[in-house]
Order: structure tokens, then C-alpha cells, then sequence
């Protein structure tokens, strides 16, 4: 009995230093990003699914905050030589982490050096471009690409005596049946996330008018702010009297508008694509998404909508090993069946083109009307220098200025003009620090 028991628990001594090397065996990859509720559940079934399909590597994803938080996390842990290998960074992140020369490896670098069978074809242009080099090089990895669009509360329309599938394609149609739903007694005809983004800055896009000069800032660093001109003045004052008609209501600069939508009080809502996932699990009413609107009477509208979102920075400081199986998880994530999984879940862009092509064949559009709709107002046209995207220094800094400005608006305190054009000055001041601090 006595050697039997030990000849058991030596056995079972040997099983667990097994276990153990071949943990050790595994390469670790931690991934920082901002994804809470259930995106950041979305977030764990990719880690998961990627260390289920191999043995050699292993991703941690941990949630670090919102996109500010978790982009000051990686600047942090970076001087104090504890980044993670890979970093999610906001869309308006970009020109910052270009400019930290040393602290990241740029995707195409990482891809090469693996050896990775890599197509940086396969992704749609219209995504890849915020995140390249102006010679077409990717920097970073597109993961949650989003754009604005008008979601509809189509029970909220019935109840106010408007047919629900009536023509919402331009902010004057959109203005006429305000006005009704104001009539019949609705406090929350409208609201919005994410102001400046969906407001000014696809507003500029989607009409085709600048919104800085030099490309939007992907000519150069001497860029400035142009967003005070005719079309973004007339948008934001026609909001502002909405505003203090009660037609307009303003819940905060972030997403926090979402939570009146998704509630039922409200029967318009500018906001990501992205808002699939929250609106299709909470709401208890029938809802549709609509193409962003624009003014009717702008020559050349509607452009192209741009994108928000973040993409995945390769941190560097970390050796070819660990390269090894950053370049692994990358494509993985890229897949299209990772890719059509992630865009039907959430609402973002599929960012292949082998995605989005999977997704039709599988009848997930025919499924679900309007969730290619996103997709359509990215693609129709060919991007233009006003409409490919923003390059701008210190943009989260200048976003708040932004928020503030058009938040005296929506209070009554100063005309859109007035608003505009102080933003403009204020911002362009943080574009010559980020000028003189990069050059």
C-alpha cells in the first residue's frame, strides 16, 4: 500500500511539473484596451477562441478604462518599462502615438520581420487610411472601427402620428418631424453622443468641407483648424435652436445619451455604429438604423462618413519571441471569421473585406436590415481630402474645447459663429504646441 501511494503521488508530482513547463512553454501577450460591458465580454471571447486554437502563445486582454484612461495607462507603464504588447488607442489617438518615436513598432515592421503571411490589401481603405503613412504603410492594426449613424425609434414615431418608415435622409427632413414629435408631447425628440465627432467632424466629412487644413492634418503637422466655416456654422446653430425648443436634448459629451435611447425616451439618436450591440439587448422597442443625415441643400453631399473607434498599437521594448506571437494574434484577429463574428456582435465595420463578404453570405444583412448600412456610407465614394480622416496633435485635448464650446451653445450662451470660432482659436493654439514639440 505504502509504495503504491507513493508511487502515485510521485506520478502526480510528475503530472504537475508537466503542466507547469508547459504553461511556461506558452508566451504570454497582454493586450490593453477599452472595452467594458459587453464589448469588453466580445473582447475576452477573441483572447479566448486565439489561445484555444494554438498552443504556443497565450493573450491576457485586460480593461483598462475608457479610450483616455487606457491611452494614459500605456504612456505611463511605457516610462516606467511595463507596457503591454499591444495598446487599443482612440481613432484621434493616432497623430500622438506617431509622434512617440521608440515607444511603438509599426505594424507592417512586426509583419515583416515575422514572416507573417500578411495582406495589408485585405483591409477596406477606408479604414486602413486613418492608421497608415502617407507612403501606405500600416502602422497600426484596425480592430473596432465605427461611424455615426441615426438610430430610430420607430414606436416613438407611431406614437406621434409619423409613419415610421418616412424619408430621413437630410437634417431638413429630420427638422420637420422634430417638430411633430415636439407637438405630441415628446421630451426627448433628440439627442446625440459623441458631439464633436458625429456633429463637426463627419458633419465636415459627409458634406466634403474641411475641417483643418493641410488634408485634415495628414499633409502635415502646420495644420489648422477650418471647422467655423458656412455648413458647420448653419449645422450647430440649427441644433442650438433645437436645443432651446426642446427639441434637441443634450445628455453628455461621451455616450451618455445612449441610455435615454436605449430607455425608450427618445426617438432619434446620433450615435456609433457601433450602438448595435447595447440598443439590440436593452431596448424594448421597435428600432431601425437610418444613414446619418446631411443638408440637402450642400453641393456634393452625401460624401463619406468617417470612422471612429481605435486600433491596436504594437508596443515596443518587447523580444522576437513575444513579435512572434503579437504577428500571430494579429492575423487571427484579422481572419474573416474572427472579423464577421465581431461586426455582427457589435455594429463595427467588418476591417477586411473578406469580413464583410462573409457576413452578406451568411445572410446576416438580409437578417437584420440596416446593418450594412454603415458599411454603404463608408464605401460609396472614393475618400477625399476632406472626407479620408483626421490627423491631428493633441486632438483629445482639443475635443474638450470643443465639447465646451458647443455646450454654450446648446445653453443659450453664445451663437454658433461665436462658438465655433473660439474653438477654432483655442485649438489651434495646442496644433502649434504639437508643431514646435514634433518638428
Amino acid at each position: 500500500m505504502t509504495n503504491k501511494f507513493a508511487f502515485a503521488t510521485a506520478a502526480s508530482v510528475f503530472a504537475l511539473s508537466m503542466l507547469g513547463a508547459t504553461a511556461q512553454a506558452q508566451t504570454e501577450i497582454q493586450w490593453w484596451h477599452a472595452h467594458g460591458g459587453r464589448l469588453g465580454e466580445l473582447v475576452d471571447e477573441i483572447a479566448k477562441g486565439f489561445n484555444e486554437s494554438q498552443g504556443d502563445f497565450v493573450v491576457t486582454a485586460t480593461h483598462k478604462g475608457n479610450y483616455s484612461e487606457t491611452l494614459n495607462a500605456g504612456i505611463a507603464a511605457f516610462r516606467a518599462g511595463e507596457q503591454p504588447h499591444l495598446l487599443q488607442v482612440f481613432e484621434v489617438g493616432t497623430a500622438t502615438m506617431m509622434a512617440a518615436k521608440g515607444a511603438i513598432k509599426p505594424v507592417y515592421e512586426l509583419m515583416a520581420e515575422s514572416g507573417a503571411d500578411w495582406d495589408p490589401d485585405a483591409y477596406i481603405g477606408a479604414v486602413k487610411g486613418y492608421y497608415t503613412t502617407t507612403d501606405g504603410e500600416m502602422l497600426s492594426m484596425p480592430f473596432n472601427s465605427s461611424t455615426p449613424v441615426l438610430w430610430v425609434n420607430r414606436d416613438a414615431l407611431t406614437a406621434a402620428g409619423l409613419d415610421p418608415d418616412m424619408d430621413l435622409a437630410t437634417w431638413e427632413q429630420v427638422g420637420e418631424a422634430l417638430d411633430k414629435l415636439k407637438e405630441a408631447g415628446s421630451e426627448c425628440p433628440l439627442t446625440t453622443a459623441w458631439q464633436s465627432w458625429i456633429h463637426l467632424e463627419n458633419l465636415s466629412a459627409y458634406h466634403n468641407v474641411p475641417f483643418a487644413t493641410q488634408e485634415n492634418g495628414f499633409a502635415g503637422l502646420d495644420t489648422e483648424l477650418a471647422f467655423n466655416s458656412p455648413v458647420q456654422v448653419k449645422h450647430i446653430q440649427t441644433m442650438g435652436d433645437w436645443a432651446r425648443d426642446g427639441k434637441f436634448f443634450y445628455a453628455g459629451r461621451r455616450n451618455e445619451g445612449g441610455a435615454n435611447f436605449r430607455g425608450g425616451e427618445c426617438a432619434f439618436f446620433t450615435e456609433s455604429s457601433a450602438g448595435y450591440a447595447g440598443i439590440k439587448s436593452e431596448a424594448k422597442f421597435e428600432f431601425e438604423t437610418r444613414p446619418l443625415p446631411y443638408w440637402g441643400d450642400v453641393e456634393g453631399a452625401p460624401q463619406n462618413t468617417i470612422i471612429g473607434g481605435a486600433s491596436l498599437w504594437v508596443m515596443a521594448g518587447h523580444d522576437d519571441a513575444e513579435y512572434k506571437g503579437v504577428a500571430t494574434f494579429l492575423n487571427y484577429l484579422s481572419s474573416a471569421e474572427v472579423q464577421a463574428k465581431w461586426h455582427q456582435d457589435t455594429g463595427y465595420l467588418p476591417i477586411t473585406k473578406a469580413a464583410g463578404e462573409l457576413t452578406r453570405e451568411q445572410g446576416f444583412y438580409d437578417a437584420n436590415p440596416g446593418t450594412d448600412i454603415a458599411v454603404i456610407q463608408m464605401t460609396t465614394n472614393e475618400p477625399t481630402a476632406n472626407s479620408k480622416g483626421l490627423r491631428l496633435g493633441s486632438f483629445d485635448q482639443i475635443r474638450g474645447i470643443i465639447d465646451e464650446e458647443l455646450e454654450a451653445v446648446w445653453a443659450g450662451d453664445k451663437d454658433a459663429q461665436t462658438a465655433l470660432d473660439s474653438a477654432v482659436e483655442r485649438g489651434n493654439q495646442l496644433l502649434r504646441r504639437f508643431e514646435q514639440a514634433n518638428k
